[in-house]
């Protein structure tokens, strides 16, 4: 077996690792797919002989690209309009496969991926790392260019920002109940059945993508949002059904094959506090109800 075999199939062990790294620096599985193709073409001209951890490299390598990645996007993003949001996974409500519920609980909420998005990109790889790989700080220095102990730092002001989100009710049973309430208020119009089953200060963002007419900023507070609801979903919800959005239960709004847009719903304490749609037609494209 040539040595440029054995480091194709060692790649391809660490493929889902360096996929898994990638989705949570990015939040787009197509992003992290090109990430690490671009890992596995830098090892083809790396002198692959010489490197003694190919995991540790593999894992150096696509978190630079992944840097390299944010930086280009937040350049690009500076004139978005309304609200980015990840790429969504969905999948089928199948609560009674138990392989399935394994999946679902290393699956990366679309929340989060909102808090992550706002972090600086060597905080938010310090972070993804560390506190969901294990990664020590030692190896994690030279990535983004620093001592351990600044990355040490990188990860606690991540920590700090992304404990401060909120923290989604656990029970997937309870999450589509209260999703379930809200689809029927929706095909209903019921105002006061919305406005019960948003948390006060309940956060509505929309991703339209770029130039789209209904891009706006966050709307924020329980009345603008059943208002917004009610203005502009109320003729989609017909279409809505339950799905999983990232692990949690949410909504997937279409007409057969075509997909008019994905709701990731964060339920907190019976609510729910924060409501991410997405309607940017190059995402939906790419989403696979599995």
């Amino acid at each position: 077996m040539t040595n440029e075999r054995q480091y194709a199939e060692q790649f391809e062990e660490q493929r889902p690792h360096l996929q898994a790294v990638a989705y949570r620096m990015l939040g787009s599985a197509a992003e992290a797919q090109d990430a690490v193709q671009e890992t596995w073409l830098r090892l083809t001209r790396a002198d692959a002989d010489s490197v003694e951890n190919l995991g540790g490299w593999l894992t150096t390598v696509v978190g630079r690209i992944c840097i390299d990645m944010l930086r280009a996007r937040r350049s690009r993003n500076e004139e978005y309009v309304g609200s980015w949001l990840p790429e969504p996974v969905v999948s089928a409500d199948d609560s009674s496969d138990p392989a399935r519920q394994v999946e679902l609980a290393d699956t990366v909420g679309l929340a989060l991926l909102v808090v992550l998005e706002r972090l600086a990109p060597a905080e938010r790889l310090a972070f993804v790392l560390h506190d969901m790989f294990g990664v020590s700080f030692e190896e994690i220095a030279p990535i983004v260019d620093r001592t351990p102990a600044a990355a040490r730092q990188l990860a606690s002001r991540a920590r700090r920002r992304v404990q401060g989100a909120p923290e989604p009710d656990g029970d997937l049973s309870e999450q589509r109940r209260v999703v379930e309430a809200f689809l029927a208020a929706s095909r209903a119009g019921d105002f006061e059945a919305l406005l019960e089953l948003l948390d006060p200060d309940v956060v509505f963002r929309l991703d339209t993508g770029r130039d789209h007419p209904l891009a706006r900023p966050p709307v924020v507070g329980a009345e603008p949002v059943v208002r917004e609801i009610l203005a502009r979903g109320a003729p989609f919800a017909p279409f809505g059904r339950i799905a999983v959005v990232n692990g949690a239960i949410g909504v997937v709004v279409g007409r057969g094959s075509v997909l008019f847009a994905v709701a990731g719903i964060t339920v907190r304490g019976g609510r729910l506090a924060e409501l991410d749609l997405i309607i940017d037609p190059d995402k939906l494209a790419r989403v696979e109800l599995g």
